[in-house]
């Protein structure tokens, strides 16, 4: 992308948050001007990025509920998704899936009544169903940390919902009509292993109050074929021009409304024509940036990766942040987690320690062979389960010859003399005596992400500090 002088000057006011003062009212000349579209531009780039989890979420929505029956990693609105077995190398619904768990998931809206979720008994197998709203909030988290692993029931009502729940259910108000379940069940992926934990997927249940407590067939799905299923979401966002997305945004926040922390972005966005309750009023919008907008908006979300003012740690070739599934009004840090991590969970329930470059800050590829060494009795301490993930540049699985995707405990993990474990991560085999300890690479570029489910609270902990990843060190 290049800019001339004055778009360039444009965009660095705008970046820098420059807003024009009350003497500039004094003249009207070309710098007032440039400092008027400057203050708009800056709106305009932290509206976008507000709006961002919002916009992203729906569209997720429509790909995955937009089949006339469950099938695979789909289902219709109201309907239980029972992914059977780990996610493949050709998913691309959601970034940075995960292969240690089954996702038992389901989209609702809350705008016409309740919905009552009920859980089995999972006697003691690790789980979580974690109820994310429109704007990515985990505003409930049922699980095994949480509310143990007995059978339980809920009733998720709507933001303006009053009225009685039957005996026996548990109220949880979520703050917006559109929710995502994202329930994970853990599983080891052996055939026995998947035939236990699909027995509990089928017995998690999703009815509407109105039908609670007699026989409920969920009603098939409506597809509509103008969606896109075959672009990944991510890309289709970013595809938005800007007064498409700002009208779809501002569609959404009629159901979804804006928390009341939001107030002051809520304010400034109404000059750009965003008013929550109304349609889009395109015609306040300065059509000389608008092109410009979403590039450089999600560019500046993507650098809050490495730039992120605390909100992301950095340590051993590894960033992680405790800042997740709860963001209040770190709008540029959700709308980073939104872009590789949509659905992440509270850091009480999983923390995500990712790395794009080795110890030595070399950025990695599949030419290179790499391992992380495990001091003994140094494995990534958790309560749940840990597991290393390995995706492409755009965090996607990667295709290899054991459709391995992670690496966990699961894997029967040789030990060194001394105690410790490596794991080893290259292209190509280490051979059959290594193989238990290898995570496969691609060619090219690559990301590790590190999973830790309900890391240990006490010492030592990845929460307090007192546990850190160690660097991933290339070899020869």
């Amino acid at each position: 992308m290049t800019l001339s002088r004055r778009n360039a000057m444009t965009a660095s006011l705008a970046l820098l948050g420059a807003a024009p003062t009350a003497a500039h009212a004094q003249f009207d000349g070309p710098v007032a001007h440039l400092l008027d579209g400057a203050a708009d531009f800056a709106t305009a780039i932290e509206a976008y990025t507000y709006g961002y989890p919002l916009v992203t979420m729906e569209m997720t929505r429509r790909v995955m509920t937009n089949v006339a029956g469950p099938e695979a990693m789909r289902a219709p609105m109201g309907n239980f998704i029972k992914a059977r077995n780990y996610p493949t190398a050709a998913f691309r619904d959601v970034t940075a899936p995960n292969a240690d768990t089954l996702y038992t998931a389901a989209w609702i809206d809350l705008s016409a009544e309740p919905w009552i979720l009920s859980l089995p008994d999972f006697a003691g197998r690790y789980f979580l169903f974690p109820m994310l709203d429109a704007w990515t909030n985990v505003f409930q988290v049922p699980g095994s940390r949480t509310t143990g692993t007995g059978a339980q029931t809920y009733a998720i009502t709507g933001p303006g919902w009053r009225g009685t729940l039957p005996a026996g259910v548990t109220e949880y108000k979520a703050p917006t009509n559109m929710v995502w379940i994202l329930g994970r069940i853990y599983c080891t992926g052996t055939p026995e292993d998947y035939a236990a934990v699909h027995a509990l997927q089928d017995a998690c249940k999703l009815t509407p109050l109105s039908a609670y407590g007699r026989a409920f067939t969920p009603p098939p799905g409506r597809v509509d074929p103008a969606i896109d299923m075959r672009m990944a979401v991510r890309d289709q966002v970013n595809a938005l021009s800007l007064p498409d997305y700002f009208a779809l945004m501002a569609e959404l926040m009629k159901a979804n409304p804006p928390s009341a922390a939001d107030a002051p972005m809520v304010a400034k966005m109404a000059a750009l024509g965003l008013v929550p309750g109304q349609s889009f009023d395109r015609s306040k919008l300065n059509v000389d940036f608008a092109s410009r907008v979403p590039r450089l908006a999600f560019d500046r979300i993507m650098l809050h990766f490495r730039f992120s003012g605390g909100d992301i740690q950095h340590i051993n070739g590894w960033a992680f942040t405790t800042k997740t599934g709860i963001y209040g009004t770190n709008y540029l840090q959700r709308a980073l987690i939104t872009a590789i991590g949509l659905g992440a969970n509270r850091p009480q329930d999983a923390v995500y320690p990712t790395s794009t470059a080795d110890a030595a800050g070399a950025t990695y590829s599949g030419a290179n062979r790499y391992t992380i060494r495990f001091p003994a009795g140094h494995l990534p301490p958790t309560r749940g389960f840990w597991s290393v993930t390995m995706y492409d540049e755009n965090y996607f699985f990667v295709a290899n010859p054991l459709n391995r995707y992670s690496i966990s405990a699961r894997q029967d993990l040789k030990r060194n003399a001394d105690g410790s474990v490596d794991l080893i991560i290259q292209k190509d085999s280490p051979g059959a005596e290594r193989e238990s300890n290898w995570l496969p690479a691609p060619a090219g570029k690559f990301v590790l992400m590190l999973r830790m489910y309900w890391p240990d609270e006490s010492d030592p902990s990845i929460l307090n500090g007192s546990w850190t990843m160690p660097g991933v060190t290339k070899v020869g």
